[in-house]
């Protein structure tokens, strides 16, 4: 007896013809695999497109600033014993004895002055820059996250504390003087401004966290008492936003 009668294998005529054959059956595997492989290509692309997009659209923003920044105060910057920093788009002000006595909080005269004529100035240039309003389609726009009003100081108090007390000793005056700059600042711009600024400014003491070194690591205490006006964007938000979408 053969093995085809004991299993019973012939078929009948006609009999599984819809069944696809092995070879068949993996060419269309295949098919959708490769289907696959090529949206997800494509879709790596646009996102590797839209990421560059947006670093592309703040870097053009940054840039952008930073020369708005430097024309407008070029000329005055020396006089106020001031810098602009293009990496952080800082602007830092750098002697100590315009700004503050010695452990106090209320703001010389002085530095009162250039507050009144630098603020309204660097507040104007800000305003030109939209805030959060980043579109693809729309590359020089950027957006402004925080305004933030920095307050640094040496690691310097008197020697009869403990560098840890000094530090936040050093804490709450950096943060007084903040505060203090923070509302004088306020007080010289136009009340229809404060609502949009009260949105984005922030004052923030940060005691002798940040002090300033030479080029031995030694800490210069004349340039770590500062002040300084630093814009935030939001290019690493809106990244995320890319990303996650």
């Amino acid at each position: 007896m053969s093995i085809k009668k004991i299993f019973g294998s012939q078929k009948k005529e006609g009999e599984g013809e819809h069944w696809l054959s092995v070879g068949d059956l993996m060419a269309g595997l295949m098919m959708i695999f490769l289907l696959i492989a090529i949206v997800y290509m494509r879709m790596v692309v646009v996102e590797r497109d839209r990421v560059r997009d947006v670093v592309v659209a703040w870097e053009q923003t940054e840039e952008s600033l930073y020369e708005d920044l430097k024309k407008e105060f070029k000329n005055d910057l020396e006089i106020w014993d001031a810098e602009l920093e293009r990496e952080t788009l800082t602007v830092r002000f750098t002697e100590p004895d315009v700004l503050f006595r010695q452990g106090d909080t209320n703001i010389q005269e002085r530095f009162k002055n250039i507050l009144s004529d630098f603020f309204p100035r660097y507040i104007s240039i800000i305003d030109t820059y939209p805030i959060c309003t980043y579109d693809l389609n729309d590359q020089s726009r950027g957006c402004i996250e925080e305004v933030r009003i920095e307050g640094h100081t040496s690691s310097e108090w008197s020697e009869s504390v403990s560098s840890e007390e000094a530090y936040y000793l050093n804490m709450d005056l950096s943060q007084g003087r903040t505060r203090s700059v923070l509302r004088y600042s306020m007080n010289t711009i136009d009340n229809n401004e404060f609502d949009w600024l009260e949105s984005v400014i922030a004052a923030v003491g940060f005691s002798s966290a940040r002090t300033i070194t030479d080029e031995h690591g030694k800490e210069d205490k004349q340039l770590s008492r500062r002040v300084e006006f630093r814009v935030k964007t939001t290019v690493e938000k809106q990244l995320m936003r890319v990303i996650m979408d």
